[in-house]
């Protein structure tokens, strides 16, 4: 049965079309992903609860979806949007359409809209609060309102709501995730890596094992001290969602980590949370960088790496300490992709080398962690 539905901004206006997933209505913060493919990471990714994510791909669904390219423990997204759904899914690996999936898993979804107009909404005004209502009936007036009184993103704690229940070691049970890389460097030992759940996705958890790695994934919640009597080799701190200025503790717990000399390594909002413990700022970005196309340029080796970013926050240029310096850049709008600390094993990047989707010209950033770790280990014997 083919169902109207309706998508407002908080800005006054509204698009009409179909609904492809739930019944219902749903809000949260309307953004973009340029990604042609991947819309089932997408979907997964944690970093996106509280947020309305718009494809600005045509088609979305062509290849239907597999339990291989699940990037958490449910889906994430507060709600989906695209321009056109593809009335097959044929490829070898799928298991089912994207508008079951997305009606499976509650996700009010809405399709037959102009998402290019949308997209320069957002790239004119930034990302804005929006809510989508599906039936017949709606006063997009009634729904603008109910967009403008939700909360901005902003000082909200989304972490506290993706995050892990309790501490647990990963065992790689839920499959390759979908295209294996090879890796640059496997430990020659097996290293003992301790992770903050920030909104971790999989994928992170699948290339860290992948290098030689036995990983123990940590509430984001629990105190270094839980962390350090793992007695790691290394910690890593993940992606997430939300504004990471009000992550107090993460800020507080990632500062003793790094102050007790271990190797820290840093994604997403982990970047974010460890620049703000080294001292920095954060500030909102007009409409955010996601997309699996960013060209970062690597400021040791003068190349380009194209990347996989999700990210509506940044770390302030103005702000960066005396003993931190910038490794990566954005060649779009030339805002801050990575930082290492001059003396301390602590190192971060703002971008996805995990992918899933995307490139995959950034994963020798796990092998970096790696060398880090076996460095300060003999470092450590030899003392």
């Amino acid at each position: 049965m083919v169902m109207d539905a309706v998508l407002a901004l908080e800005n006054g206006k509204w698009f009409r079309g179909l609904s492809i997933g739930a019944p219902g209505e749903t809000s949260g913060e309307v953004v973009f992903n340029t990604s042609l493919t991947g819309y089932q990471e997408v979907l997964t990714d944690p970093s996106y609860a509280g947020q309305i994510v718009t494809m600005t791909c045509p088609e979305i669904g062509n290849y239907g979806v597999s339990d291989e390219d699940v990037e958490s423990r449910a889906l994430q997204i507060a709600g989906f949007v695209v321009r056109s759904e593809s009335p097959v899914a044929s490829n070898w690996r799928s298991q089912g359409t994207l508008r079951d999936y997305l009606i499976a898993h509650n996700i009010v979804a809405i399709a037959d809209i102009d998402t290019r107009a949308l997209t320069r909404v957002l790239r004119s005004s930034g990302a804005m609060r929006g809510v989508v209502a599906t039936g017949s009936g709606h006063k997009p007036e009634d729904l603008v309102e109910r967009a403008q009184a939700i909360p901005v993103m902003e000082g909200s704690d989304l972490v506290r709501g993706v995050t892990c229940a309790e501490a647990f070691d990963w065992s790689g049970e839920t499959g390759p995730g979908g295209f294996v890389v090879k890796p640059g460097h496997v430990a020659a030992r097996p290293l003992r890596v301790a992770a903050y759940d920030f909104g971790m996705k999989w994928n992170i958890l699948r290339r860290l094992t992948e290098h030689g790695c036995q990983v123990r994934v940590f509430p984001a919640t629990a105190p270094a001290a839980e962390l350090l009597a793992f007695k790691p080799d290394g910690v890593f701190l993940s992606n997430g969602p939300g504004d990471p200025a009000v992550l107090d503790y993460a800020i507080t717990n990632t500062r003793e980590l790094i102050n007790s000399g271990v190797p820290v390594f840093g994604i997403c909002l982990g970047h974010q949370v460890m620049g703000l413990a080294l001292g920095a700022r954060t500030f909102k970005l007009k409409f955010g960088h996601r997309g699996g196309n960013h060209p970062v340029k690597n400021l040791a080796s003068g190349k380009i790496e194209i990347t996989s970013q999700n990210h509506g926050f940044a770390i302030d240029p103005e702000s960066i300490p005396h003993d931190v310096q910038v490794t990566h850049l954005n060649l779009y709008d030339g805002t801050i992709e990575g930082l290492r600390h001059v003396s301390k094993p602590a190192f971060c990047v703002q971008y996805h080398p995990e992918a899933a989707p995307g490139p995959h010209d950034a994963d020798y950033l796990f092998s970096q962690f790696i060398d880090l770790m076996e460095q300060q280990g003999l470092s450590a014997s030899h003392a």
